[in-house]
């Protein structure tokens, strides 16, 4: 008797087209993915683009607290059931491809498929380093060094190699949201790093040297 052959979840190509309870969604530059109050249903995976999280307080006062790209999920709270509704809201800060996962369906693959668990846990777990990192960051760190470790990030300075790295525009109000500064502080240190050869301006947006390192790792 001839053995079926073995089914092989691939969690890249899953994340990569739709299917039932998966849509593919396109976002212009400053549209809303979802917003702060909404009904938490569905987890979003960027596929091209870039996004930030924002939180706005009872008082009325903004704050980023995330700048999100290719292969980050956003709104994944929503799959534990103490998050009905959205606690923050996620805007394109550029173009985007977006895909939509709905909750049933992203549980669904999380308690079938144990190569998407992998990949989903892994990511949670360096977002949840990255988080204690930037606290530390934020308590024990200047504001200048803070800002260009935010700019490397951005760019996720090292990926495949890479030793220079290209920003979409991003306001110096959003850095500084980012970094826990003002705006001005932000525009006196982005002049300095521009004027010691770290960063550059051009028509695609942010260059960004390995030379940027050296701040962060100055003591």
């Amino acid at each position: 008797m001839a053995r079926g052959k073995v089914r092989h979840f691939d969690p890249k190509a899953f994340l990569a087209q739709s299917g039932v309870g998966r849509t593919l969604l396109q976002y212009k530059k400053r549209q809303a993915i979802f917003a702060q109050g909404e009904p938490a249903d569905a987890v979003f995976y960027i596929q091209k683009g870039r996004a930030k999280v924002t939180v706005v307080s009872n008082q009325g006062k903004e704050a980023a607290i995330a700048l999100l790209g290719p292969e980050d999920f956003v709104g994944e709270g929503c799959i534990t059931s103490h998050q009905p509704q959205r606690i923050a809201s996620a805007t394109a800060i550029t173009e985007c491809c977006v895909l939509r996962i709905e909750k049933q369906a992203m549980l669904n693959v999380l308690h079938r498929e144990n190569a998407f668990s992998d990949l989903f846990v892994a990511y949670l777990v360096m977002r949840n380093n990255q988080i204690q990192e930037d606290l530390v960051d934020q308590l024990f760190n200047s504001a200048e060094k803070r800002l260009a470790r935010t700019l490397l990030l951005l760019g996720r300075f090292g990926k495949e190699g890479r030793s220079e790295i290209v920003l979409p525009k991003i306001s110096q109000e959003t850095l500084a949201e980012m970094v826990g500064t003002t705006r001005a502080r932000v525009n006196f240190f982005m002049n300095r790093f521009r004027r010691l050869g770290f960063i550059q301006y051009n028509s695609g947006g942010l260059e960004i040297h390995s030379s940027l390192l050296d701040i962060v790792l100055h003591d």
